[in-house]
C-alpha cells in the first residue's frame, strides 16, 4: 500500500500540473521507477524528502517562468 506521502505528493503534482514523467526526470530515474516508489511497490530510504524536493524546485521553476 503507498505510504500517506505519495498521495499528498500526487495531489500537489496535480495542482501545479506537474506529470509523473517531468518528476523523474528531475530526479534523474526512469519513469517507471517513479511509478514504482508512488504505488507503494518500491520503498527506498529518504524517497519521501528526494520526491518532495524535486517536487518544490519544478514548481519553483514553473512559477518563476510564468
Amino acid at each position: 500500500m503507498p505510504a500517506q506521502w505519495t498521495a499528498e505528493l500526487l495531489g500537489k503534482m496535480h495542482m501545479h500540473g506537474i506529470t509523473a514523467k517531468l518528476l523523474a526526470e528531475q530526479l534523474g530515474y526512469h519513469p517507471k521507477y517513479v511509478s514504482a516508489v508512488m504505488n507503494g511497490h518500491k520503498e527506498p530510504k529518504k524517497a519521501e524528502q528526494r520526491f518532495n524536493a524535486a517536487l518544490d524546485e519544478l514548481i519553483k521553476e514553473k512559477e518563476d517562468n510564468q
